[in-house]
Formats: structure tokens, sequence, C-alpha cells
């Protein structure tokens, strides 16, 4: 028989099951999934050895939990997915309003109800994904609305008094009794809502309104915060710090391969574009590396972080660059081009703070600065490096490509509309980029080398070999020099 099935306070007692807090709830669940080496966080990259052997650790130390970091480091994620370390099923009363356990009620109504009808007590059965609250940190939540209040209409339906404890109603915390809630953005619930929050944490109880009434609560807490806010909006008061058990710290990830990871399983991209669109692994890469280099730049304020949600909605904006292309040129199939990648400027420009000094520079060329930069980063992984200062006589793997530009009078063009026959043939005729590829990458597929020929060109200018021009139909390459030898 299914322990659901199961509708009375007798059946439940001749079942033989046993009461357990949402505590020891998590802490069995996660014993069991480490002993059967299962993933207990799945979904989440990077953090197999920082922050979730810590998370883990707080959870078998039956802790209420503070996750501290910077903007889509996964916070929220990671508290969502405590869901799957409870059990499938957990009885309560019928009609509570806070989940009461049938075996040890906590609420005047659940109590009652259970004096009245004995082991006939109706029963219903709350399933795991119904017991995650989750309430956002704003300046207008009252004390009201977390802990709970009087209720005058309440009163007056049931003809009470003010003095009776029926008249109460019951805020978020104790509805989620039994359950994990979750508090974001702690620091900026104004303190005297965080002074409420004190009995909750340490003695399990609330107090409303004077009355008398003691709720000894099971609740999990969770708690995000981003340390941006401790100066900008508010801050955790010292004692309710002090009552959370575990403080974690959270991250960015520290390489391309896991960036890419959490990319490509969050980025919604319609299936259309999968068939008709070719993306390079160098595409891929350079798309994570431009947040790296987003959080590294002077121009960018590093305290506010660079979310992994630039990197999300600017692979959503890549595809949708390359795909608008290949519609107004007719082409049924179409690969990434590095001009495509102007197209992701608004995703960048929308996710980071800028200092004053980037302000000045302006949000655009700040942006398109940064994919200049990530070029370049990248660019000695596949080739060998451009040495700034070099004998006059000594030659260069790039000279031959630098020289068919000397040889371009009025520059070589590549328009961002070309179809994509077009583009392969205008690539195909700088024919120093063939032998170029053909000794530092040999084993590159033949659709994937344009896009590594036309980063070639960008790397150039980024290293000061060759000039680019950005207009509105498109990007113009030239010699750095010619047009002054030339006279033109």
């Amino acid at each position: 028989m299914k322990i659901e099935t199961i509708k009375t306070l007798g059946e439940l007692k001749i079942s033989g099951y046993k009461s357990k807090s949402i505590k020891d709830e998590l802490r069995d669940n996660l014993i069991q999934k480490i002993k059967n080496n299962e993933t207990t966080f799945e979904g989440v990259h990077g953090y197999e050895n920082t922050v979730i052997p810590e998370l883990e650790r707080a959870i078998l130390s039956r802790h209420n939990i503070n996750l501290l970091g910077l903007r889509g480091q996964a916070k929220t994620r990671l508290a969502r997915l405590m869901l799957n370390l409870l059990d499938d099923y957990i009885p309560y009363v019928e009609g509570s309003e806070v989940n009461d356990d049938p075996l040890q009620p906590i609420s005047r109504f659940a109590i009652e109800v259970i004096k009245e009808k004995g082991d006939n007590t109706p029963i219903a059965w709350l399933h795991r994904s119904d017991r995650f609250a989750e309430k956002l940190a704003t300046p207008d939540v009252t004390v009201a609305d977390i802990i709970g209040d009087v209720d005058p209409i309440k009163a007056a339906n049931l003809k009470l008094s003010y003095a009776d404890d029926r008249v109460i109603h019951y805020g978020m915390i104790p509805r989620a009794n039994r359950c994990i809630f979750v508090i974001n953005e702690l620091p900026d619930l104004q303190a005297r809502i965080q002074v409420a929050l004190f009995n909750i944490l340490q003695e399990g109880d609330i107090q409303i309104r004077g009355f008398k009434v003691r709720l000894p609560l099971d609740i999990q807490f969770l708690f995000t915060a981003n340390p941006e806010d401790y100066t900008n909006r508010g801050s955790i008061v010292t004692p309710l710090k002090d009552r959370i058990g575990s403080q974690i710290l959270t991250h960015y990830p520290v390489d391309i391969e896991t960036a890419r990871l959490i990319t490509e399983q969050e980025a919604r991209v319609v299936e259309s574009q999968k068939e008709m669109i070719n993306v390079p692994d160098l595409a891929r890469d350079l798309l994570e590396q431009i947040v790296f280099e987003a959080r590294e730049s002077d121009f960018i304020d590093a305290k506010s972080g660079v979310s992994a949600r630039l990197s999300i909605t600017a692979l959503e904006n890549l595809l949708s660059t390359a795909e608008r292309r290949a519609l107004k040129a007719g082409d049924y199939k179409t690969m990434v081009r590095l001009s495509d990648f102007v197209g992701v400027i608004p995703s960048i420009i929308g996710k980071v703070e800028l200092v004053y000094e980037g302000e000045q520079e302006g949000a655009a060329v700040v942006a398109y600065n940064l994919i200049g930069e990530a070029v370049k980063s990248l660019f000695t992984e596949f080739f060998p490096k451009i040495e700034k200062l070099k004998a006059q006589d000594e030659e260069s793997p790039y000279d031959d490509v630098i020289s068919w530009f000397f040889n371009q009078k009025e520059g070589f063009e590549l328009l961002d509309d070309l179809r994509e026959k077009e583009y392969k043939s205008l690539l195909d005729a700088i024919t120093p980029l063939d032998d170029l590829l053909g000794q530092y990458q040999p084993k590159l597929a033949k659709e994937d080398s344009y896009f590594v020929k036309e980063f070639v060109l960008w790397a150039l200018v980024e290293f000061k070999q060759l000039s680019k021009f950005r207009f509105s139909e498109g990007t113009q390459f030239k010699d750095p020099y010619g047009s002054f030898i030339s006279g033109i």
C-alpha cells in the first residue's frame, strides 16, 4: 500500500510512520545519496569541489544557511534543488494552515481536531514540490507578511474577541512549517524585520501581536545575499548573522569549459536555430572569454559582478543575429561569423555596471572592445604569439597575410549581410590564410575554418598588425601603413 493512500490518523499510526524534522529529513536523504554516489545538486557546474561540499556539510550539520555571492552565481538554483533531498510526501492534518504533523500538532486548530476526532482525524499528504516557499526581500515587506497579524475580518466573522488566538492570520513563515523557506537578498530586508527572525532561527517559535502563542516551527531556512548590498542598500544585522549556522561563499566559473556547460544548459535555443546555424567551438569559447574579460576590465565595476546570465543571453543573441542574417540573404544554412558578435553587444551593456571611466568611454564602446580583448586572449592558444617588437629581418608566420593586405589599396571589406557563398569566397581569396591554418590548425574542419580565418584577421588588428574600421554595413580590414606609403 502506498503511504499517501492513508487517509486517517489511525491508519497512519498502524503504518508505523515516524515523524521527522525537516533538517533530519534533509540530512538522512543526503547521507543516502552520498552512500549511493549520486549527484546531489544536478545541473550545477563548477561547484563540485567548492560550494557543494560546503553546502552538504551544512545540511549534515542541520544548519540554516546563507549563500553569499555576486549576481548570477546560482544561489537560488541551489536553494530550489534542495527540494530533491526531501521525502516524496509527508502527512499533515487536513485543513491545517501550518501543515501540522498529525503525530506532533502545534496549532490550536490541529490539536482541537485531533482531540475531537481521535484516530478518525482526516489527514492529507504534501508533495515535496509544495514544500518550498520563497520571499524576495523588498523594502515594503512587513512583519505581518512574514510572521502574521490579527485579522479583524476573521474576528468579526467568527464573532471572536481580539484576545482569542483564533483571530490570528499566519504569515508566510508559519505557513511554511515543515518546508524550505528562502529569503532572497537578505540585506535588503529592513533591520526591524530581520529582528523579527531572531526567535524563529534560535528557538524555533514565533510571537504575534503580543499573543502568548508558541509555535515550535520546523523550517529549513536558506538565505541569499549579495556582498554589494552590504554597502549599497543595507546589511545583515549582526545578531541575525550570528544565528545562521553556515555562510557559504559562491563564485563564478573558473574556466571556459565550465562556463560553456552552464551557458549551453541554460540558453533557450529554438530547434530551428540549431538546425540552421553551425556554431564552431571557437565561437563558443570566445563568447565565454568575453565574460572573463568583462570581470577583469578596468571599465566595469568588479564589486557588482558580471552575471552568468550575460553569456546565456549573449549566446541567444548571437544565434538570432546569424539567423536574421541568413533569413535576409535567403540562406537555409549558415554558420556563426565573428562579425555576428556585434549582435551580442546589447546583452553585454545590459548586464554590466560601468565605473566612471567606463561611462566616459560609453557602454557600447566598452562592450565592443571586450570582444577584441577576448579575441586577443584566445589567439595564442591556437597560433604563435605575435611579438610587439622584433628584429627588422626576422620573419613572422603572419608576414604573408600582412603582405596580402599591403597590396589591397582599397582595403578588404566583409559586409554583415553577405550570402554564405559570397562570405566564404571573400575569405578564400586571402590565400595566405589557408597556408597559416594548414600549418598551425591542420585538423580544423572545413566549415569551421571560415570563422577561424576571420578570427585571425581580428587578432592581427588587436596586435596592431592590421587596422580595422567598423561602418554601418560591415567591417573593413587594411594594412595599417600601406595607405601612408601609397599616399592614399
